[in-house]
């Protein structure tokens, strides 16, 4: 396509869509759910994940991006005019995920200052120089208290925290710096900031196994236990992690790939991008576990389990707790190593939020031409930053970072990824797709691509949606923060997610999809003042807006029926 931006090299592409995959969920998340499914036993059904849900789907974004020469928006509209709107919802989802995303980048760059500070400071560490307190060690009061200011009171969750809000702007600027100017500087940003946190984990692992103890974690981290591949959610954590964690049905894959040659390898990339992504999720596990393992050894022995600690708590909790006891090796280690964690943690957090945003303004400069990228690269900054201080920047921003969390990954990704393949593999010739694919790579596609995407993939995404559905239904109540006052505003999650269908509908202009959601949801208000009195919440919500989405996506698929030309 002339004029259309272009990586500077393969070889920036791939380290770009590496940077997007990896990223903080590879530090914190993988190595919690090997350990909570199996250990050692959990990469069984992980590599399976992988091989029949992880590479088809990234080859199918990397294919439909570079084949269709446009965002996801663009390509998937060029697939069928009518299925525009889930590479808008795609989009859209990942717009609410960099947004709170990036109030994980905020809490690093607090914690790198005060880590700085350490060295300044004789090698005392301030986060355990903090008091205990009602949450347990000081380093766990620290979090809660001096880095979050948390409060789920009525009368002082809305204040900002304004330590937060000078992370934020760090954050947004630097995002924005990266893409005025486009993916040319993408291409000379990722050569730095992709290995260097491979180099410091690298580093961090090599100091993690020497240490005192660590064996006993590595031990803990490693052993198999066969038994688990017998429960059903050991298979649909192991699926769940490689689909989050490759950054699929965020649009973004298919963006990247878009500013390639049509003639570029695609299976060879897609199986560079993964297979590097899971070789620093293992990784990750040697450090954190290393780390544990020391852990419970300062603490006299005990058992690993008793301080390991899942989400955000490991990664500023359990790591600094750690830290802080290197000292007894010098009173420069402890801020030296801080300094190397809280570095690779923004390195490793600012390659997937700048990926994100590019995925949207491509999207955009797609639809609206005559914007410039350094206009949308700023008003998408502005608006996220505005948006995070509103809610993760408050006091009770890590009760919004979990329910957002919650429907964006839980929800919104596993629909998208869903949508993708049943738009391609039943409205799409699916032939000529793998034939443009095999045509240009050095790994060719059999049956086993086809397969997953038109059965495998679909029935286990399915599978998973309808699990947290039902366990939505069955929890009565709105999911969140439960015996606060922060509960009065658990339906502002759900309605946002709600919202983005319009929106999407609404950027993909189908206005008549729109008219009849608009009927839906006079259903919906009809069913809710009918029900009982004593219906649980969930159950007057849901029936609702399924009634809604059941509609539209009636008359969407009628259309796709009806009017599937493909547009080339």
């Amino acid at each position: 396509m002339p004029g259309r931006d272009r990586w500077n090299s393969r070889t920036a592409f791939v380290m770009a869509a590496i940077g997007s995959a990896v990223g903080l969920g590879n530090v914190w998340r993988f190595p919690v759910t090997c350990y909570k499914h199996g250990g050692g036993a959990f990469f069984i059904p992980y590599f399976v994940a992988l091989l029949t849900a992880g590479i088809p789907l990234m080859i199918l974004e990397y294919g439909i991006g570079q084949m269709m020469q446009g965002s996801a928006p663009k390509a998937l509209s060029r697939i069928n005019k009518h299925t525009e709107w889930v590479g808008w919802f795609a989009l859209l989802i990942g717009l609410v995920i960099s947004i709170y995303y990036a109030i994980i980048m905020a809490y690093s760059v607090e914690y790198l200052i005060y880590a700085f500070k350490g060295i300044f400071a004789g090698g005392e560490m301030a986060w355990s120089a903090a008091p205990s307190g009602l949450t347990g060690t000081p380093e766990a009061t620290f979090f809660t208290e001096t880095i979050r200011n948390h409060s789920s009171k009525a009368s002082e969750m809305w204040q900002l925290v304004w330590p937060l809000i000078a992370g934020l702007a760090v954050t947004w600027t630097a995002v924005y710096l990266i893409l005025c100017r486009g993916v040319r500087r993408v291409g000379k940003v990722v050569m730095l900031t992709v290995p260097l946190p491979i180099i410091v984990l690298v580093i961090l692992a090599v100091r993690g196994v020497t240490l005192p103890g660590a064996s006993s974690g590595i031990i803990y981290y490693l052993t198999p236990n066969f038994e688990a591949l017998k429960d059903p959610a050991t298979w649909l954590a192991a699926y769940g992690q490689i689909f989050f964690s490759l950054t699929l049905g965020f649009g973004v894959m298919i963006a990247y790939a878009s500013y390639m040659p049509r003639d570029s390898d695609i299976t060879n990339n897609a199986f560079i991008t993964s297979f590097a992504n899971c070789a620093t999720s293992f990784l990750a596990g040697f450090v954190v576990f290393s780390v544990l393992g020391f852990l419970a050894y300062q603490k006299g022995g005990v058992d690993v389990s008793e301080v390991i600690a899942a989400g955000p708590g490991l990664v500023f909790v359990t790591y600094p707790t750690a830290v802080a006891q290197m000292g007894q090796f010098g009173w420069l280690w402890p801020p030296l190593i801080g300094v190397l964690f809280f570095v690779m943690l923004l390195f490793l957090g600012i390659d997937s939020l700048f990926s994100l945003i590019e995925g949207i303004t491509t999207g955009l400069r797609d639809r609206y031409h005559f914007l410039s990228q350094k206009f949308l690269t700023a008003a998408v900054c502005v608006l996220s930053l505005a948006v995070g201080i509103i809610f993760f920047a408050s006091r009770a921003g890590i009760h919004w970072l979990d329910i957002f969390d919650h429907w964006a990954n839980d929800y919104g990704l596993v629909i998208v990824g869903l949508l993708q393949c049943i738009i391609v593999g039943y409205f799409f010739k699916t032939d000529d797709l793998r034939d443009y694919i095999n045509r240009v790579s050095e790994i060719k596609l059999w049956g086993w691509w086809e397969l997953c995407i038109k059965i495998i993939t679909p029935l286990v995404l399915a599978y998973l949606i309808f699990t947290n559905f039902l366990a939505e239904m069955t929890r009565g109540s709105l999911y969140g923060a439960s015996g606060t006052d922060f509960d009065r505003y658990l339906w502002i999650a759900p309605a946002s997610f709600a919202l983005l269908f319009v929106i999407a509908f609404l950027l993909a202009r189908l206005w008549t999809v729109l008219i009849l959601i608009g009927g839906g949801l006079i259903v919906s208000l009809v069913t809710w003042l009918i029900l009982p009195a004593t219906a649980p919440l969930t159950t007057s919500i849901f029936s609702g807006l399924a009634s809604a989405v059941l509609i539209g996506g009636l008359v969407i698929c009628i259309a796709i029926a009806r009017k599937g030309e493909i547009e080339r």
